[in-house]
Protein backbone atom coordinates (compact mmCIF):
# COMPACT_ATOMS: atom_id res chain seq x y z
CA UNK A 1 0.00 0.00 0.00
CA UNK A 2 1.37 3.06 -1.23
CA UNK A 3 1.16 6.88 0.89
CA UNK A 4 -1.34 8.26 -1.70
CA UNK A 5 -3.72 5.29 -1.53
CA UNK A 6 -7.14 5.96 -0.25
CA UNK A 7 -7.95 8.95 -3.18
CA UNK A 8 -10.41 7.79 -5.32
CA UNK A 9 -14.06 7.20 -4.92
CA UNK A 10 -16.41 4.94 -6.18
CA UNK A 11 -17.75 7.44 -8.62
CA UNK A 12 -14.61 9.23 -9.47
CA UNK A 13 -13.43 5.71 -10.15
CA UNK A 14 -16.10 5.28 -12.47
CA UNK A 15 -15.44 8.53 -14.38
CA UNK A 16 -11.83 7.23 -14.49
CA UNK A 17 -13.22 3.66 -15.82
CA UNK A 18 -15.32 4.88 -18.65
CA UNK A 19 -13.77 8.01 -20.24
CA UNK A 20 -10.31 5.68 -20.41
CA UNK A 21 -12.42 2.90 -21.93
CA UNK A 22 -14.23 5.97 -24.29
CA UNK A 23 -10.57 7.61 -24.50
CA UNK A 24 -9.45 8.25 -28.17
CA UNK A 25 -12.13 5.81 -30.01
CA UNK A 26 -15.38 7.07 -29.05
CA UNK A 27 -15.85 9.58 -32.21
CA UNK A 28 -13.64 7.49 -34.10
CA UNK A 29 -14.01 3.53 -33.66
CA UNK A 30 -17.67 3.12 -34.81
CA UNK A 31 -16.30 5.31 -38.02
CA UNK A 32 -14.15 2.44 -38.54
CA UNK A 33 -15.54 -0.55 -37.78
CA UNK A 34 -18.74 0.99 -40.20
CA UNK A 35 -16.30 1.08 -42.98
CA UNK A 36 -15.63 -2.38 -42.67
CA UNK A 37 -18.79 -3.45 -41.43
CA UNK A 38 -21.33 -1.72 -42.39
CA UNK A 39 -24.89 -2.35 -40.97
CA UNK A 40 -22.41 -5.03 -38.97
CA UNK A 41 -20.84 -2.23 -37.21
CA UNK A 42 -23.85 -2.04 -35.09
CA UNK A 43 -24.14 -6.09 -33.81
CA UNK A 44 -20.35 -5.95 -33.73
CA UNK A 45 -21.07 -3.38 -31.04
CA UNK A 46 -24.20 -5.03 -28.86
CA UNK A 47 -22.01 -8.15 -29.15
CA UNK A 48 -18.47 -6.99 -27.53
CA UNK A 49 -20.90 -5.20 -25.38
CA UNK A 50 -22.60 -8.10 -23.77
CA UNK A 51 -19.73 -9.86 -23.88
CA UNK A 52 -17.25 -7.95 -22.04
CA UNK A 53 -19.26 -7.34 -18.73
CA UNK A 54 -17.86 -11.37 -17.74
CA UNK A 55 -14.65 -10.01 -18.77
CA UNK A 56 -15.24 -7.17 -16.55
CA UNK A 57 -16.86 -8.69 -13.45
CA UNK A 58 -13.63 -11.28 -13.35
CA UNK A 59 -11.46 -8.47 -13.49
CA UNK A 60 -13.21 -6.42 -10.69
CA UNK A 61 -13.40 -9.65 -8.56
CA UNK A 62 -9.55 -10.23 -8.82
CA UNK A 63 -9.02 -6.66 -8.28
CA UNK A 64 -10.68 -6.42 -5.27
CA UNK A 65 -9.59 -9.49 -3.63
CA UNK A 66 -5.78 -9.08 -5.04
CA UNK A 67 -5.07 -5.53 -5.33
CA UNK A 68 -1.36 -4.54 -6.45
CA UNK A 69 0.08 -2.37 -9.02
CA UNK A 70 1.22 -5.10 -10.85
CA UNK A 71 -2.46 -6.10 -11.76
CA UNK A 72 -2.80 -9.15 -14.35
CA UNK A 73 0.63 -9.69 -14.25
CA UNK A 74 0.67 -10.37 -10.25
CA UNK A 75 -2.83 -12.34 -10.63
CA UNK A 76 -1.20 -14.88 -13.88
CA UNK A 77 2.20 -14.90 -11.12
CA UNK A 78 -0.16 -15.66 -7.96
CA UNK A 79 -1.62 -19.03 -10.86
CA UNK A 80 1.21 -20.09 -12.60
CA UNK A 81 3.98 -19.09 -10.76
CA UNK A 82 7.06 -15.97 -11.46
CA UNK A 83 7.88 -16.64 -15.39
CA UNK A 84 4.47 -16.80 -16.33
CA UNK A 85 3.44 -13.27 -14.53
CA UNK A 86 6.32 -11.50 -15.49
CA UNK A 87 5.63 -12.85 -18.82
CA UNK A 88 2.31 -10.97 -19.23
CA UNK A 89 4.01 -7.99 -16.82
CA UNK A 90 7.26 -7.50 -19.73
CA UNK A 91 4.80 -8.22 -22.95
CA UNK A 92 2.05 -5.12 -21.67
CA UNK A 93 5.14 -2.79 -20.02
CA UNK A 94 6.09 -3.60 -24.41
CA UNK A 95 2.88 -2.75 -25.98
CA UNK A 96 1.75 0.37 -24.16
CA UNK A 97 4.56 2.56 -25.74
CA UNK A 98 3.68 1.13 -29.13
CA UNK A 99 0.30 1.40 -28.57
CA UNK A 100 0.41 4.88 -27.88
CA UNK A 101 1.48 6.08 -31.06
CA UNK A 102 -1.78 4.96 -32.27
CA UNK A 103 -4.05 6.21 -29.73
CA UNK A 104 -2.29 9.83 -29.88
CA UNK A 105 -2.97 9.47 -33.61
CA UNK A 106 -6.41 8.85 -33.30
CA UNK A 107 -6.13 12.20 -30.73
CA UNK A 108 -4.87 14.20 -33.38
CA UNK A 109 -7.32 13.37 -36.04
CA UNK A 110 -9.31 15.89 -33.55
CA UNK A 111 -6.59 18.40 -33.23
CA UNK A 112 -6.02 18.93 -37.06
CA UNK A 113 -10.31 19.40 -37.45
CA UNK A 114 -9.27 22.44 -35.46
CA UNK A 115 -5.84 23.25 -36.21
CA UNK A 116 -4.15 21.53 -38.94
CA UNK A 117 -0.88 20.10 -38.61
CA UNK A 118 1.31 18.13 -40.50
CA UNK A 119 4.63 16.45 -40.97
CA UNK A 120 7.26 17.44 -38.03
CA UNK A 121 4.89 20.12 -36.36
CA UNK A 122 2.51 17.35 -35.48
CA UNK A 123 5.07 14.99 -34.06
CA UNK A 124 6.29 17.84 -32.15
CA UNK A 125 2.72 18.97 -31.12
CA UNK A 126 2.50 15.24 -30.12
CA UNK A 127 5.97 15.48 -27.86
CA UNK A 128 4.61 18.26 -26.30
CA UNK A 129 1.30 16.26 -25.44
CA UNK A 130 3.40 13.41 -23.50
CA UNK A 131 5.50 16.22 -21.49
CA UNK A 132 2.05 17.59 -20.37
CA UNK A 133 1.08 14.05 -19.49
CA UNK A 134 4.33 14.52 -17.22
CA UNK A 135 3.57 17.36 -15.50
CA UNK A 136 0.26 16.05 -14.86
CA UNK A 137 0.86 13.25 -13.31
CA UNK A 138 2.91 14.69 -10.27
CA UNK A 139 0.72 15.19 -8.39
CA UNK A 140 -0.75 11.48 -8.58
CA UNK A 141 -3.47 9.78 -11.14
CA UNK A 142 -6.24 11.10 -8.54
CA UNK A 143 -5.87 14.37 -9.72
CA UNK A 144 -6.82 13.24 -13.21
CA UNK A 145 -9.63 11.05 -11.63
CA UNK A 146 -11.90 14.20 -10.73
CA UNK A 147 -11.27 15.95 -14.37
CA UNK A 148 -12.19 13.10 -16.35
CA UNK A 149 -15.23 11.98 -14.25
CA UNK A 150 -16.27 15.76 -15.37
CA UNK A 151 -15.21 14.65 -19.33
CA UNK A 152 -17.52 11.72 -19.42
CA UNK A 153 -20.68 13.79 -17.97
CA UNK A 154 -19.68 16.15 -21.13
CA UNK A 155 -18.93 13.05 -23.45
CA UNK A 156 -22.86 11.24 -22.25
CA UNK A 157 -24.26 14.81 -22.38
CA UNK A 158 -23.48 15.56 -26.54
CA UNK A 159 -24.41 11.98 -27.42
CA UNK A 160 -27.90 12.10 -25.70
CA UNK A 161 -28.24 15.24 -27.23
CA UNK A 162 -27.38 14.31 -30.60
CA UNK A 163 -29.38 10.73 -30.40
CA UNK A 164 -32.66 13.45 -28.89
CA UNK A 165 -31.95 15.71 -31.90
CA UNK A 166 -32.25 12.92 -34.23
CA UNK A 167 -35.31 11.65 -33.17
CA UNK A 168 -36.25 14.44 -34.50
CA UNK A 169 -35.19 14.13 -38.12
CA UNK A 170 -37.72 12.82 -40.74
CA UNK A 171 -36.71 9.74 -42.93
CA UNK A 172 -33.70 9.03 -40.87
CA UNK A 173 -34.65 5.73 -39.30
CA UNK A 174 -35.00 4.04 -42.41
CA UNK A 175 -31.87 5.03 -44.37
CA UNK A 176 -29.99 2.16 -42.18
CA UNK A 177 -31.12 -0.43 -44.51
CA UNK A 178 -28.84 0.98 -47.67
CA UNK A 179 -26.46 -0.79 -45.45
CA UNK A 180 -27.63 -4.32 -46.74
CA UNK A 181 -27.77 -7.36 -43.78
CA UNK A 182 -24.53 -7.73 -41.61
CA UNK A 183 -22.27 -11.41 -42.66
CA UNK A 184 -19.91 -12.81 -39.98
CA UNK A 185 -16.73 -12.13 -41.43
CA UNK A 186 -17.09 -8.56 -41.52
CA UNK A 187 -18.36 -8.60 -38.43
CA UNK A 188 -15.81 -10.55 -36.61
CA UNK A 189 -13.09 -7.99 -38.34
CA UNK A 190 -15.15 -4.94 -36.98
CA UNK A 191 -15.12 -6.39 -33.42
CA UNK A 192 -11.61 -6.95 -33.56
CA UNK A 193 -11.18 -3.32 -34.12
CA UNK A 194 -13.86 -2.37 -31.61
CA UNK A 195 -11.76 -4.23 -28.76
CA UNK A 196 -9.40 -1.66 -28.59
CA UNK A 197 -12.32 0.81 -26.91
CA UNK A 198 -12.71 -1.68 -23.98
CA UNK A 199 -8.91 -1.74 -23.26
CA UNK A 200 -8.31 -0.23 -20.40
CA UNK A 201 -10.22 -2.82 -18.23
CA UNK A 202 -7.64 -4.36 -17.14
CA UNK A 203 -5.44 -0.82 -16.60
CA UNK A 204 -7.77 -0.34 -13.12
CA UNK A 205 -6.63 -3.37 -11.76
CA UNK A 206 -3.23 -1.43 -11.28
CA UNK A 207 -4.83 1.46 -9.52
CA UNK A 208 -6.82 -0.64 -7.22
CA UNK A 209 -4.33 0.43 -4.46
CA UNK A 210 -5.46 3.82 -5.20
CA UNK A 211 -9.20 3.61 -4.18
CA UNK A 212 -10.81 3.94 -0.48
CA UNK A 213 -12.44 0.82 -0.38
CA UNK A 214 -11.01 -1.35 -3.73
CA UNK A 215 -13.38 -4.44 -1.69
CA UNK A 216 -16.19 -2.38 -1.85
CA UNK A 217 -15.58 0.02 -4.77
CA UNK A 218 -14.26 -1.55 -7.39
CA UNK A 219 -16.44 -3.89 -9.13
CA UNK A 220 -19.24 -1.15 -9.25
CA UNK A 221 -16.93 1.48 -10.76
CA UNK A 222 -15.77 -0.73 -13.04
CA UNK A 223 -18.97 -1.92 -14.01
CA UNK A 224 -20.34 1.16 -14.34
CA UNK A 225 -17.78 2.53 -16.29
CA UNK A 226 -18.01 -0.63 -18.46
CA UNK A 227 -21.73 -0.67 -19.15
CA UNK A 228 -22.11 3.03 -20.16
CA UNK A 229 -19.34 2.70 -22.63
CA UNK A 230 -20.66 0.21 -24.01
CA UNK A 231 -24.59 2.04 -24.94
CA UNK A 232 -22.03 5.48 -25.70
CA UNK A 233 -20.54 3.17 -28.47
CA UNK A 234 -23.49 1.17 -29.52
CA UNK A 235 -25.44 4.88 -29.99
CA UNK A 236 -22.56 6.70 -31.96
CA UNK A 237 -22.53 3.76 -34.22
CA UNK A 238 -26.15 4.30 -34.78
CA UNK A 239 -25.50 8.02 -35.44
CA UNK A 240 -23.31 7.26 -37.90
CA UNK A 241 -25.75 4.58 -40.01
CA UNK A 242 -28.37 7.05 -39.66
CA UNK A 243 -26.91 10.43 -40.50
CA UNK A 244 -24.56 10.20 -43.70
CA UNK A 245 -21.29 12.99 -44.12
CA UNK A 246 -18.84 13.28 -45.89
CA UNK A 247 -16.28 14.36 -43.17
CA UNK A 248 -12.88 12.85 -42.62
CA UNK A 249 -13.90 12.68 -38.73
CA UNK A 250 -17.94 11.14 -39.58
CA UNK A 251 -18.81 12.60 -35.75
CA UNK A 252 -18.33 16.37 -37.11
CA UNK A 253 -20.38 15.73 -39.67
CA UNK A 254 -22.99 14.18 -37.90
CA UNK A 255 -23.15 17.10 -35.23
CA UNK A 256 -23.42 19.53 -37.49
CA UNK A 257 -26.15 18.12 -39.66
CA UNK A 258 -28.10 17.56 -36.53
CA UNK A 259 -27.21 20.92 -34.31
CA UNK A 260 -26.22 23.22 -37.35
CA UNK A 261 -22.94 23.44 -37.06
CA UNK A 262 -19.68 24.03 -34.47
CA UNK A 263 -18.94 20.35 -34.72
CA UNK A 264 -15.35 20.72 -35.20
CA UNK A 265 -15.35 22.99 -31.91
CA UNK A 266 -17.27 20.71 -29.71
CA UNK A 267 -16.56 16.96 -30.91
CA UNK A 268 -13.07 18.46 -31.60
CA UNK A 269 -12.40 19.22 -28.05
CA UNK A 270 -14.05 16.44 -26.76
CA UNK A 271 -12.04 13.84 -28.50
CA UNK A 272 -9.12 15.78 -27.82
CA UNK A 273 -9.47 15.56 -24.07
CA UNK A 274 -10.82 11.48 -24.12
CA UNK A 275 -7.83 10.84 -25.65
CA UNK A 276 -5.27 12.20 -23.75
CA UNK A 277 -7.25 11.25 -20.87
CA UNK A 278 -6.85 7.10 -22.39
CA UNK A 279 -2.57 7.95 -22.41
CA UNK A 280 -2.51 9.67 -19.37
CA UNK A 281 -3.95 6.40 -17.14
CA UNK A 282 -2.09 4.03 -19.47
CA UNK A 283 0.93 5.84 -18.53
CA UNK A 284 -0.05 6.22 -14.56
CA UNK A 285 -0.82 2.03 -14.70
CA UNK A 286 2.28 1.24 -16.79
CA UNK A 287 4.74 3.30 -14.39
CA UNK A 288 3.25 1.33 -11.60
CA UNK A 289 4.24 -1.22 -12.84
CA UNK A 290 7.65 -0.72 -13.90
CA UNK A 291 8.01 0.61 -10.17
CA UNK A 292 6.55 -2.58 -9.19
CA UNK A 293 9.08 -4.76 -11.41
CA UNK A 294 11.98 -2.53 -10.33
CA UNK A 295 11.02 -3.52 -6.34
CA UNK A 296 11.38 -7.06 -7.26
CA UNK A 297 14.74 -7.19 -9.58
CA UNK A 298 13.17 -7.70 -12.66
CA UNK A 299 14.23 -4.47 -13.72
CA UNK A 300 17.12 -2.13 -12.39
CA UNK A 301 16.41 -0.69 -8.83
CA UNK A 302 16.39 2.79 -9.94
CA UNK A 303 12.88 2.77 -11.12
CA UNK A 304 11.84 2.15 -7.61
CA UNK A 305 11.60 5.74 -6.44
CA UNK A 306 8.53 7.57 -5.90
CA UNK A 307 7.58 11.26 -4.98
CA UNK A 308 5.84 12.88 -2.04
CA UNK A 309 2.66 12.15 -4.24
CA UNK A 310 3.28 8.52 -4.06
CA UNK A 311 4.24 8.72 -8.36
CA UNK A 312 6.82 6.41 -9.57
CA UNK A 313 8.05 9.43 -11.56
CA UNK A 314 11.56 7.69 -12.58
CA UNK A 315 9.09 4.76 -13.76
CA UNK A 316 7.11 7.32 -15.23
CA UNK A 317 9.89 9.27 -17.02
CA UNK A 318 11.62 6.78 -18.90
CA UNK A 319 8.04 5.31 -19.93
CA UNK A 320 6.94 8.62 -21.38
CA UNK A 321 10.59 9.29 -23.14
CA UNK A 322 10.13 5.83 -24.55
CA UNK A 323 6.65 6.95 -25.71
CA UNK A 324 8.19 9.83 -27.75
CA UNK A 325 10.63 7.82 -29.41
CA UNK A 326 8.28 5.22 -30.60
CA UNK A 327 5.88 8.32 -31.80
CA UNK A 328 8.98 9.66 -34.02
CA UNK A 329 9.71 5.99 -35.35
CA UNK A 330 6.53 5.64 -36.02
CA UNK A 331 6.13 9.01 -38.51
CA UNK A 332 9.30 7.99 -39.75
CA UNK A 333 8.57 4.66 -41.31
CA UNK A 334 5.07 5.57 -42.15
CA UNK A 335 2.88 2.59 -39.68
CA UNK A 336 -0.74 2.60 -40.80
CA UNK A 337 -3.20 3.16 -37.60
CA UNK A 338 -5.08 0.02 -37.96
CA UNK A 339 -2.20 -1.78 -37.88
CA UNK A 340 -1.23 -0.39 -35.00
CA UNK A 341 -4.87 -1.24 -33.21
CA UNK A 342 -4.48 -4.89 -34.49
CA UNK A 343 -1.34 -5.63 -33.37
CA UNK A 344 -2.38 -3.74 -29.74
CA UNK A 345 -5.29 -5.78 -29.60
CA UNK A 346 -3.70 -9.44 -29.86
CA UNK A 347 -1.78 -8.33 -26.91
CA UNK A 348 -4.31 -7.64 -24.70
CA UNK A 349 -6.08 -10.63 -25.41
CA UNK A 350 -3.80 -12.68 -24.46
CA UNK A 351 -3.45 -10.96 -21.49
CA UNK A 352 -6.74 -11.04 -20.80
CA UNK A 353 -7.16 -14.92 -21.38
CA UNK A 354 -4.28 -15.30 -18.61
CA UNK A 355 -6.34 -13.38 -16.38
CA UNK A 356 -9.50 -15.43 -17.01
CA UNK A 357 -7.53 -18.31 -16.59
CA UNK A 358 -5.69 -17.33 -13.33
CA UNK A 359 -8.95 -16.50 -12.10
CA UNK A 360 -10.18 -19.90 -12.31
CA UNK A 361 -7.52 -20.87 -9.91
CA UNK A 362 -7.68 -18.14 -7.51
CA UNK A 363 -11.51 -17.08 -7.13
CA UNK A 364 -14.20 -19.08 -5.99
CA UNK A 365 -16.06 -21.87 -7.91
CA UNK A 366 -19.23 -20.18 -8.36
CA UNK A 367 -16.93 -17.54 -10.42
CA UNK A 368 -16.55 -20.33 -13.68
CA UNK A 369 -18.92 -19.66 -15.25
CA UNK A 370 -17.72 -15.50 -15.83
CA UNK A 371 -14.46 -17.22 -16.12
CA UNK A 372 -15.68 -19.79 -19.28
CA UNK A 373 -17.47 -16.61 -20.82
CA UNK A 374 -14.43 -14.59 -20.17
CA UNK A 375 -12.16 -17.19 -21.81
CA UNK A 376 -14.67 -17.70 -25.03
CA UNK A 377 -14.67 -14.06 -25.56
CA UNK A 378 -10.44 -13.69 -25.67
CA UNK A 379 -10.43 -17.46 -28.19
CA UNK A 380 -13.18 -16.04 -30.19
CA UNK A 381 -11.15 -12.44 -30.52
CA UNK A 382 -8.01 -14.02 -31.46
CA UNK A 383 -9.46 -15.73 -33.84
CA UNK A 384 -10.90 -12.60 -35.36
CA UNK A 385 -7.22 -10.59 -35.39
CA UNK A 386 -5.82 -13.48 -37.49
CA UNK A 387 -2.39 -12.64 -38.35
CA UNK A 388 -2.41 -9.80 -36.40
CA UNK A 389 -1.70 -11.88 -33.14
CA UNK A 390 1.77 -12.79 -34.13
CA UNK A 391 3.38 -9.98 -32.63
CA UNK A 392 2.05 -11.24 -29.36
CA UNK A 393 3.51 -14.79 -29.81
CA UNK A 394 6.82 -12.77 -31.67
CA UNK A 395 6.58 -11.07 -27.50
CA UNK A 396 6.53 -14.08 -25.52
CA UNK A 397 8.66 -15.94 -27.98
CA UNK A 398 11.22 -13.61 -27.23
CA UNK A 399 10.27 -12.62 -23.02
CA UNK A 400 9.82 -16.20 -21.52
CA UNK A 401 12.56 -17.61 -22.30
CA UNK A 402 15.02 -14.67 -20.96
CA UNK A 403 13.03 -14.60 -17.33
CA UNK A 404 13.59 -18.44 -17.42
CA UNK A 405 17.53 -17.75 -17.79
CA UNK A 406 17.10 -14.84 -15.03
CA UNK A 407 15.13 -16.75 -12.73
CA UNK A 408 17.49 -19.78 -13.59
CA UNK A 409 20.90 -17.67 -12.72
CA UNK A 410 19.58 -16.23 -9.82
CA UNK A 411 19.11 -19.41 -8.58
CA UNK A 412 22.39 -20.87 -9.18
CA UNK A 413 23.52 -17.98 -7.77
CA UNK A 414 21.79 -18.11 -4.46
CA UNK A 415 22.75 -21.50 -4.36
CA UNK A 416 26.50 -20.87 -4.50
CA UNK A 417 26.59 -18.44 -1.81
CA UNK A 418 24.06 -20.36 0.50
CA UNK A 419 26.47 -21.79 3.64
CA UNK A 420 27.31 -25.63 3.83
Amino acid sequence: MNPNSGTIGRWQGAGLMATTLLGTGVFILPQMTIEKAHSGALVAWLLLTLAIIPVALVFGRLASVFPHAAGPAYFVEKAFGRTAGRTIGLIFLLVVPMGAPAAILMTFQFVNALIPLEGWSQVGAEILVILGLFLLNLRGIQVSAKLQFALTLCIVAVVVILFGASSFQQGLLTSITRHGMPEIPTVMIAAGIAFWSFLGIEAMTHLADDFRRPQQDMIPAMMMGTVLVGVIYVACTLLLLLVPTEKSVAMIGVFDALLGGYGAQVIGVLGIASGLATVNVYAASAARLVWSFSREGILPRCFAVKNAHGVPIRALAALLSVMASVIVLTYLTGQELEHLIAWSNGVFVIIYLMAMLAAAKLLPRQNLPLVVLGCGFCLALGIALGASMAYVFVLILLVAPFLWWQKSHLSRKQSLVMPE
